[in-house]
């Protein structure tokens, strides 16, 4: 057979195998060398063909056995040059999301040593010198390509988080180059190369996507770094947008691509840093007209339901409305909200004063924009609110109150009747009459900047991150207490409000938790107040269990409010909760529950996350449902028998394997004297009953969605073709091989149940369907499932009603043991083959 397909991983192990036992310089060198003709960029460089592949399907496993051979006696064996050449590059010179994956996992998980400083040190290289530029570009590809949604996902966390996980390892030995206040203006600039390398392609006539840009400057600024990338990203973009429509489009689809659930802390940063309302103009484009969630923002939450920011701030978000004719409608609308709220006698009665002050800025500068045109065909409507709003202001007891609505009164009754009679008042003129004022004048919002950015006027080079220097004694840079250049304290952030003394305050009351079933269901659909949604949370699972026949009564509305819940504030460990209870309502009514969650993994309209969680939440009941109970002095079964883990993002094969282990252990008679072990506690397995209520819903429908699916892709044509997010035999093969283990595992505690034999069966079917499957997690799967047919069927059954499928699966097995380039797969294939020899045996030693 023709090994070349497997030349490469044949080098790749052999040079790890060196690695991990040589102590010889020169061979340690030339196996280095011999991989780095892989990574191209040599003059013997090796095929791209070769090259294509290591970078794809070896790259990453080959960095983490470099990191994981690194020793203090191994890297003295290389010259500095030849660390240079022959390490550092494969990080620094290879892909660069994989090579940043594998740093900050190692970091994650090595403990303080000599390794751990040398990949932190690498890691820092590796940000210097625009390492997060080009993950990100290659994202971007991959994107544009239909790359994997589940890796850019990971690497979105991992990009956004990393002074955090760099500060919970390193603590106050952490480098400054990874403190938030260096690494995200650093990212800031690295964000700016993306683009320019986009811009380069877009006008080369190459497809790119942004969208993970966009997604990880969304997720900067909803984690509350708004000011940190934006100080660095806005005038850059600023001065780019200026005189070139590529890069205007470009910032446009910059922010139009943020997911809506980081919408909103991207606006508000763009409109708090933009220097004027054309410079936001140029940022945003038509954005608040494409997006609801912008708009909104725009419209309401800015005007509305806040009333901290600075008045330059009104002046860029109205402006900017001001400035496009297509906009200049939102303008009108957002004029008569405000003068509605304003006229509102409750509002005049009820609010701050700060916030009715806000509201009358907000008004003045509308009127400031307004066209004649819009000020006939909207005057009589204006001069109504106004008549109605003046009304309650003068009412008010309160003397600011009452100059507020005297002076937006005059500037309405000025704007309206330009040539006749007009509304005068005689009120104190102090600072803040003089400036509610001059808002009215103001027609110009491109002459309006906002004085407290930093670098607002500077050009492109003066915005470059300056180098980063650790302060002596001091593990984090203290902000400056006083701000800089004399800016005016009205101008800056919420940040720097006197705080409140807080010495005498009294900790309130925690909220009651519900105490029904009924009443957790209401507070999950519809109740606002966080707090008790969070206390309902957290009592649930023990409510669900307390209160059986109740949950029975309701077990399908409470499977539906949790499949499909969402968090609404950060509750520690919301997922866990989340699923312990969809758990112990899938046990609490375990057979309606199980098979609406089978008929909905397969339904449209849910995230491959959601998916995986049902699969995790058949899993667990299944765990849960055949323990038997404890009793006496007996320890609990759960404590001596294997516990499978759904963590996200862990690798449940390993779990799985480590079942199968201790199973095939537990067959194995051991003889032995001594004391006499305790016998684990006996009961009744409720599984065995329910199992295929669990079981079969699962396997039947992925033929008819596999088969609809295929259906799709082949007979409708693509322009009419229907958008299909779930395809499990395309890319979405990290959700079927969670299904095959799913499967595998509740095949495993069906034993001794009366469908185990037609569960094997059809487990077997569908393994046989897969075998070939290209992905080794897949195959992992699949080779586990066999081995829990082989544990859990009868072996009498299993070689009488199945001898034609027992012998096909062994000759398959002997086949992907030889084989399988997957190392666990080959190692899976060997362990059923050893299964299957030993049930030929016990059955040939059976007297007929």
């Amino acid at each position: 057979m023709d090994s070349e397909p497997f030349e490469v991983g044949r080098v790749v192990r052999e040079a790890i195998n060196i690695l991990s036992s040589s102590r010889n310089g020169v061979q340690i060198s030339e196996a280095l060398g011999t991989i780095k003709r892989y990574l191209g960029g040599t003059e013997n460089q090796a095929p791209l063909k070769d090259r294509e592949e290591f970078t794809r399907v070896h790259f990453s496993a080959f960095l983490r056995g470099l990191v994981s051979n690194l020793s203090p006696e191994w890297i003295e064996l290389l010259t500095s040059d030849q660390q240079k050449e022959l390490w550092d590059s494969f990080f620094l010179d290879g892909p660069a999301d994989q090579a940043f994956l594998v740093l900050l996992d190692s970091i994650i998980s090595t403990g303080p040593s000599f390794r751990l400083m040398k990949v932190i040190s690498i890691l820092e290289q590796f940000l210097q010198t625009g390492g997060m530029s080009a993950l990100m570009w290659e994202v971007c590809h991959q994107q544009a390509q239909a790359g994997l949604p589940t890796l850019q996902e990971t690497l979105l966390n991992k990009v956004v988080c990393l002074p955090d996980h760099l500060c919970n390892k390193l603590q106050g030995n952490n480098l400054p180059i990874f403190f938030p206040q260096n690494y995200f203006p650093l990212l800031a600039t690295e964000i700016i190369q993306v683009l320019q390398r986009i811009s380069d392609s877009l006008r080369g006539g190459l497809d790119c996507s942004i969208s993970f840009v966009s997604q990880v400057l969304g997720k900067v600024c909803v984690h509350g770094r708004q000011k940190e990338i934006l100080n660095m990203l806005v005038p850059r973009l600023k001065d780019l947008t200026k005189v070139d429509c590529i890069w205007q489009r470009m910032c446009w689809r910059l922010v139009e691509c943020v997911p809506d659930r980081w919408m909103e802390a991207v606006v508000c940063g763009f409109v708090q840093k933009a220097p004027g309302a054309d410079v936001l103009s140029r940022l945003l484009g038509n954005l608040v007209l494409k997006n609801k969630k912008a708009q909104f923002v725009v419209t309401q939450k800015l005007l509305l339901l806040q009333y901290s920011y600075a008045t330059a701030m009104l002046q860029n978000l109205l402006g900017y409305l001001a400035l496009d004719s297509l906009r200049r409608s939102l303008l009108i609308k957002v004029l008569k909200e405000l003068l509605e709220t304003w006229g509102s006698s409750s509002a005049v009665k009820h609010s701050p004063v700060e916030q009715q002050l806000y509201v009358s800025k907000a008004i003045l500068i509308c009127l400031s924009h307004l066209k004649e045109p819009e000020i006939e065909s909207n005057g009589q409507e204006l001069l109504t609110s106004m008549m109605g709003g003046m009304k309650c202001h003068l009412d008010s007891n309160l003397p600011r109150v009452r100059r507020l609505g005297m002076i937006v009164a005059e500037s309405i009754s000025a704007r309206i009747t330009a040539d006749g009679p007009s509304l005068k008042f005689q009120y104190e003129d102090d600072d803040e009459t003089r400036e509610l004022k001059s808002l009215l004048k103001q027609t110009a919002p491109q002459q309006l900047p906002v004085t407290d950015m930093p670098n607002a006027g500077s050009d492109i080079s003066s915005a470059t991150p300056k180098a980063v220097s650790k302060p002596s004694g001091i593990p984090y840079p203290v902000a400056p207490a006083v701000p800089e250049d004399g800016s005016d304290l009205e101008l800056d952030s919420d940040d720097d409000l006197i705080p409140h003394d807080m010495s005498e305050d009294k900790e309130l009351k925690k909220m009651k938790a519900p105490v029904y079933i009924r009443d957790c269901i209401e507070v999950l659909t519809g109740s606002e107040d966080v707090d008790k949604w969070e206390a309902t949370m957290k009592v649930l699972e023990s409510l669900i269990r307390r209160n059986s026949a109740t949950t029975r009564e309701v077990s399908m509305e409470l499977a539906k409010v949790l499949l499909h819940l969402e968090e609404k504030t950060y509750i520690e460990g919301f997922v866990e909760l989340r699923q312990r209870a969809l758990v112990a309502v899938t046990i609490t009514d375990p057979v309606p529950v199980a098979q609406y969650l089978s008929s909905q993994f397969y339904s449209l309209n849910y995230s491959l996350c959601q998916r995986m969680d049902i699969l995790d939440v058949l899993a667990l009941a299944a765990q849960e449902l055949s323990q038997p109970q404890a009793s006496g002095k007996n320890k609990p079964w759960s404590a001596q028998s294997p516990c499978i883990q759904t963590v996200p993002g862990s690798d449940s094969s390993q779990d799985w394997r480590r079942i199968v282990d201790e199973r095939i252990k537990s067959k194995t008679r051991h003889l032995a004297k001594g004391q006499s072990l305790v016998e684990p506690a006996c009961g009744p397995n409720k599984f065995s009953s329910l199992a295929g209520h669990f079981f079969f819903p699962l396997i039947q429908n992925f033929d008819s969605s596999a088969r609809l699916h295929q259906k799709a892709k082949s007979e409708v044509p693509l322009a009419r073709r229907p958008l299909v997010t779930f395809d499990l035999l395309g890319d979405d093969h990290l959700v079927l091989g969670r299904l095959v283990h799913t499967l595998a595992i509740l095949m495993y505690f069906a034993i001794h149940a009366v469908a185990a034999a037609a569960m094997g069966k059809s487990l077997l079917e569908f393994v046989w369907a897969l075998r070939f499957h290209t992905d080794s997690y897949v195959r992992q799967g699949l080779l586990s499932a066999v081995s829990s047919i082989l544990l859990s069927v009868p072996s009498e059954r299993l070689l009488e009603d199945m001898t034609d499928e027992f012998l096909e699966t062994q000759s398959w097995l002997a086949d992907v043991a030889e084989k399988d380039p997957d190392g666990d797969c080959r190692r899976l294939a060997w362990q059923n083959l050893l299964l299957m020899e030993n049930l030929l045996k016990k059955l040939r030693s059976i007297p007929s």
